[in-house]
């Protein structure tokens, strides 16, 4: 578990998994509401080199940021997950660019087959701290894994 002791090094991290970040990984974003999934992605926009303001998605469902290194895919589907509409997600899991999805646990077997899942939790102590699990599911997520692991640790020693 990484310990995160507040914004800055937050966003740190997230830049770190932008620039690990390769085409067709996929990032399935947890935690409570407020835990920072959606600073968590800014970050990652960062990492690849996206300046456009990253939005939340969540009335959207999905906004696409094409001016990085690589495409970014940001999906929220904490409203349309119960509906169990079929959201036609597999060309973005597939596709060119990184797929970040805010609650995808709620995606159940619509989840692609292969993705890093990053766990967050605030802390009950201090409100600026956060606690990071990375799970992978896959062997393209545990090279992705790996490689995150390896620049934060470039920069974090």
């Amino acid at each position: 578990m990484i310990e995160l002791s507040g914004l800055t090094m937050t966003e740190q991290f997230a830049e770190a998994i932008g620039h690990s970040a390769m085409p067709g990984d996929n990032l399935i974003l947890t935690g409570d509401l407020g835990a920072g999934k959606t600073t968590l992605t800014k970050g990652i926009a960062q990492g690849l080199g996206i300046t456009q303001m990253i939005k939340s998605p969540t009335y959207t469902i999905i906004r696409e940021y094409s001016q990085g290194r690589i495409p970014l895919y940001h999906m929220d589907i904490y409203r349309v997950a119960a509906s169990g509409a079929d959201l036609g997600l597999d060309e973005y899991f597939e596709g060119d660019g990184l797929s970040v999805v805010e609650w995808g646990n709620l995606l159940e077997e619509a989840l692609p087959e292969d993705y890093l899942e990053l766990i967050l939790e605030k802390s009950d102590t201090d409100l600026e701290k956060r606690y990071v699990k990375l799970i992978s599911y896959g062997e393209q997520s545990e090279t992705f894994k790996q490689r995150i692991l390896e620049k934060w640790a470039e920069n974090h020693e």
